[in-house]
């Protein structure tokens, strides 16, 4: 046997023929590795958000409604009965302050979510109705906040 049959390329020195165009299985179909034409081949050239080949575009086909004036909106601190069982006596928003339960400067209000199983004055600016009817039931007191 002749060492010319034995002969190899040194190993990582060639590299497969690439077949282009030859369907997308291939790796390099459809454009054949040579991008698009147009706008998708210039450099900067990009397609915006919401674009959709010249079709109206779908935020502009829906119908648009409602407003919202963020001037008028009324923004409330929400604390759930559950928060104030550590509490006890008057509850007012500088104790709650205090205590880390809510921030400054944003009126409070007051929902029914959990049970009061003591009697407390709570002051408020909003109270819902299922936390006032709980509140009364434990003992406590109501007092809203102008």
């Amino acid at each position: 046997m002749s060492l010319l049959s034995k002969l190899k390329p040194k190993e990582g020195s060639t590299h497969y023929r690439k077949r282009v165009g030859r369907g997308i299985g291939s790796g390099l179909g459809g454009f054949s590795g040579k991008g698009g034409k147009g706008q998708t081949q210039r450099s900067g050239g990009s397609i915006r958000r919401g674009f959709e080949g010249g079709q109206t575009p779908l935020h502009r086909r829906l119908p648009k409604f409602g407003f919202k004036n963020v001037d008028f909106a009324n923004e409330f601190q929400i604390v759930n009965l559950s928060q104030l069982t550590k509490f006890s006596g008057t509850v007012d928003p500088e104790s709650l302050v205090k205590a880390g339960v809510i921030s400054k400067n944003i009126p409070l209000k007051v929902l029914g979510n959990g049970k009061l199983d003591k009697a407390l004055t709570i002051k408020a600016h909003k109270f819902s109705a299922k936390a006032q009817e709980s509140i009364q039931q434990a003992g406590g007191k109501v007092e809203v906040i102008k």
